[in-house]
């Protein structure tokens, strides 16, 4: 039966987009194809990509941080293989799975710092947003008030609760009201914070340490300052490391970074699933979780359906071994060091780079119009007046094409290109990166180029069709 599936998979290879134009989103499938995105992959390994016709691909997007021990890791599938093997009574529902129990037992050891009182409870659900959603609902519950903060620029997901918490107004319209009592402040601005929690109605103050679409790190002493303003509000400080979390800034969460910092609630997802499973968890306080939880009557009152399923929690256990055996945490410190000292070093002759920031191995160019070369200003205007893409997409393309790395701009209408690569990534293929983005660099400053004709060709199609 098995090898009667594989068959008919196989038959299949091919139709993607036309599967997706048809019964999924027609719309993605024309700007892949329109960028020449549409590459056909068959195979995932590692750090790599392999499409239809062999060629190797290193993963700088990795599922937008999913794959942080790289695709298919196989000591992650093996214990799955194991758990599937061994037929266990999964979702009863009305019992204590043991396989949550001990994937909670091994993230509180990667933040609990005080004992009983510290980061030593944890609510299972399905993804990054989810934890979002319920990070707002026990920050309600346990201060009694309903306003919630966060920071311009911010992603917290796309669901209707976390979609209110979102910093930029694009992905906001044309979808109606969203959740009442939300305020954005600046990111790393004390004042904006303190003004902000001045009437001491706010539940949660929600950050990303590192914020996903932009790669802006926290300034020293931002966050344990926050932690002092909001305690003294009665407010709690949420920190959404869904993405720059679980080693990817080279420690297990990014607060530790500042060791004085304990967040109230970190929500974190992604990389936990290894690439294999959706989860998400939300870890906090005793504290906190009793005041939601506190009656027999109300032992569910937050729930889900599948957030403990075996599956997930197998992926999440296997995550975890592996970070600890590998080292993984200690390994991406390193490398993170290794390619942000020689990325910024290569930023610095390029005169559309404004700034290389980040931390480990989560990292972005932002791209700015230049100072002093009237060519390069006048490629720069042309180029935005097309309405197409944004500067950044121009270097994103040859990256793919000519050198073979997959990464994306990190947001609309923002001029910074991210990379989240494996946190397994080794300094053979840092330096394979490097070379192709020196190249790139290099190339986008020479008018008229391959790049610019290249691009400003394909925008000039794009707005005709």
């Amino acid at each position: 039966m098995s090898s009667d599936f594989l068959s008919w998979l196989e038959a299949q290879q091919g139709r993607q987009y036309e599967l997706h134009s048809e019964h999924i989103n027609p719309v993605f499938v024309k700007m892949l194809r329109t960028i020449g995105f549409d590459k056909q992959y068959v195979r995932g390994e590692g750090c790599y990509l392999y499409d239809r016709h062999g060629e190797r691909y290193l993963d700088m997007l990795t599922g937008w941080g999913v794959f942080a021990l790289g695709r298919n890791h196989p000591r992650v599938r093996e214990i799955l293989e194991h758990v599937l093997s061994r037929e266990m009574p999964n979702l009863v529902r009305m019992d204590c799975s043991l396989l949550s129990g001990l994937v909670a037992e091994k993230l509180t050891r990667h933040t609990e710092l005080d004992g009983a009182n510290g980061l030593s409870r944890v609510f299972f659900c399905n993804s990054g947003t989810e934890t979002i959603e319920t990070a707002i609902k026990f920050a309600r519950c346990h201060t009694g008030k309903s306003r919630i903060l966060y920071c311009d620029h911010a992603f917290h997901g796309l669901t209707t609760g976390s979609l209110s918490l979102n910093g930029a107004e694009f992905f906001r319209e044309r979808f109606g009201e969203l959740m009442p009592g939300t305020s954005a402040v600046r990111f790393n601005d004390l004042v904006s914070l303190e003004q902000a929690l001045h009437r001491k109605d706010v539940a949660a103050f929600v950050i990303e340490p590192v914020q996903g679409k932009s790669c802006e790190v926290v300034k020293e002493g931002y966050l344990a300052e926050a932690q002092r303003l909001c305690r003294r509000a009665g407010a709690l400080l949420v920190a959404d490391e869904v993405q720059c979390g679980l080693g990817r800034t080279g420690k297990w969460f990014a607060y530790q970074h500042w060791p004085e910092v304990e967040p109230d609630i970190v929500c974190t997802a992604k990389a936990l699933s290894g690439g294999y499973v959706p989860v998400g968890a939300v870890i906090t306080n005793p504290k906190i979780m009793d005041s939601v939880f506190n009656s027999m009557e109300r032992c569910v009152v937050h729930s889900n359906t599948f957030g403990q399923n075996d599956l997930a929690m197998a992926a999440a256990l296997g995550t975890l071994h592996v970070m600890e055996q590998e080292r993984i945490v200690e390994r991406a410190a390193c490398m993170g060091r290794y390619v942000m000292e020689r990325l910024t070093a290569l930023g610095e002759s390029c005169p559309f780079v404004s700034e290389v920031r980040g931390r480990g191995l989560m990292f972005g160019i932002d791209f700015k119009r230049p100072e002093n070369s009237l060519r390069l200003k006048a490629a720069w205007d042309t180029l935005h007046t097309l309405n197409f893409g944004v500067f950044s997409q121009m270097l994103v393309m040859p990256l793919l094409h000519r050198h073979r790395i997959l990464t994306q701009v990190a947001g609309y209408h923002t001029e910074v290109i991210k990379f989240l690569p494996p946190l397994i990534i080794g300094k053979e293929d840092l330096d394979w990166f490097l070379s192709a983005m020196e190249q790139v660099l290099a190339d986008v400053q020479r008018i008229p180029g391959n790049v610019w004709s290249t691009f400003t060709g394909l925008a000039k199609g794009a707005l005709r069709a």
